[in-house]
């Protein structure tokens, strides 16, 4: 079986690598018997050494993986001649390897697997496919008339029309590439895959008591939020609900904060919402201690920015609160989620964001609070079994890497 080639253009140690590419491929290399190769921009800041690409690479092979390590820069005139570089040399190196899919992660990656697919006639598979030029505008980063947005779009719309397959994080997606990009996807060519959960490390259960204690939130009802602010997700506006939680359950309530935000852009805002520090833990926690964490929570907050394009995105937090039992604070329209949350009553879909909305946000979880946990926390795992179970991922890597059809355009 001829190999793969896996783009993303994220660096190795990056979550979205760790966390949101090496468990698929994984079980992309396993299912469909295939060497893969992941192709990695490395950043300067996150840049693995030498002994460390060694190491990495001799530990992946035993799951018949390779990484390809390439220098990023940032997007500019020194990062398309660094990209032109680097597509060229993967020519050669999928002639060389006698690579037969090009198989990219998100819309950046996509751009570059596309121009390759193109020089070298190899398949291209898109996954987590999912707008971004039009996201970066949404988001304040770009503006339309930025080439930035130009080239990015357009390469959005040439890599849509070559694939072969599209896995997309939310079904609306299908509708975004034939409007936005003039695309009508077969149905046996579209696939939905929304960031999956490892659910022998995300699972319900006693709160870890000896970090109750020492973060003194034993008998508080306390909202935990595992994220950024700011960029794709709220900022201002997280802080004036925390307010509202506080007035509304008093000294009781607590907020656990999961970070890297900033003590100073965190005390500005308890300051200017007159939130009580005493009130609020933050703190950085690697990936792997997030499960121990977030079993503290009694709720959990998803704050993205309800902007057009987060129909057609995958928050990967959302999975990880599912999978522990813990109900949801969620803006309107952001993938799928929204709608599964509404639907299946695990929590509250903001309509808008005022303070009397905050406030139904917080008479509805405080309801479902008063619920017995048993019920409450079976019927909320039973989305993350349905919806972010990594058996999703395998049917769909199967379906397409066994025996698949020649459709190259």
């Amino acid at each position: 079986m001829n190999p793969i080639l896996v783009i993303t253009y994220w660096s190795f140690k990056d979550a979205l690598v760790q966390t949101y590419t090496l468990p698929y491929v994984k079980i992309m290399a396993r299912v469909s018997l295939r060497k893969v190769y992941i192709v990695c921009l490395e950043q300067v800041q996150v840049a693995t050494s030498d002994a460390e690409r060694s190491e990495i690479n001799n530990e992946l092979l035993k799951d018949n993986i390779q990484i390809i390590f390439l220098d990023y820069k940032r997007f500019g005139f020194k990062q398309a001649i660094n990209l032109f570089k680097s597509i060229f040399k993967l020519y050669y190196f999928v002639i060389k390897q006698k690579v037969e899919f090009i198989h990219t992660w998100g819309m950046p990656a996509g751009a570059v697997g596309y121009l390759l697919s193109l020089l070298s006639g190899r398949e291209l598979v898109l996954d987590s496919y999912e707008p971004h030029a039009e996201a970066m505008i949404e988001n304040g980063t770009w503006k339309k008339s930025s080439l930035a947005f130009k080239i990015l779009f357009y390469l959005e719309k040439k890599q849509s029309q070559r694939a072969i397959y599209y896995i997309a994080a939310a079904f609306g997606m299908k509708e975004y590439a034939k409007e936005k990009y003039s695309v009508n996807i077969p149905d046996a060519r579209f696939f939905v895959k929304p960031a999956c959960t490892d659910l022998q490390k995300f699972k319900p259960g006693e709160k870890d008591k000896e970090l109750l204690y020492n973060l003194g939130l034993t008998d508080k009802i306390v909202c935990v939020y595992a994220g950024k602010l700011g960029g794709i997700y709220l900022d201002k506006e997280v802080f004036d609900f925390f307010k509202q939680c506080y007035l509304y359950w008093g000294d009781k309530f607590n907020v656990l904060m999961l970070t890297n935000a900033s003590a100073d852009s965190i005390n500005q805002q308890l300051e200017r919402v007159a939130f009580p520090p005493a009130r609020f833990t933050y703190q950085f926690v690697w990936h792997q201690d997030i499960p121990r964490y977030l079993s503290l929570g009694d709720f959990a907050l998803t704050p993205v920015k309800p902007v057009p394009t987060k129909r057609y995105c995958t928050p990967i937090k959302d999975g990880e609160y599912w999978a522990m039992g813990l109900p949801v604070v969620i803006t309107a329209n952001i993938s799928d989620d929204s709608g599964l949350i509404e639907n299946h009553n695990a929590g509250y879909v903001l309509k808008d964001l005022t303070d009397a909305e905050y406030l139904n946000a917080i008479k509805k979880i405080d309801g479902l609070l008063k619920e017995s946990n048993d019920v409450l926390k079976q019927r909320i795992t039973a989305i993350a079994n349905k919806y972010r179970n990594f058996d999703i991922a395998e049917e769909i890597y199967k379906e397409i890497y066994n025996n698949p059809p020649k459709l190259v355009k």
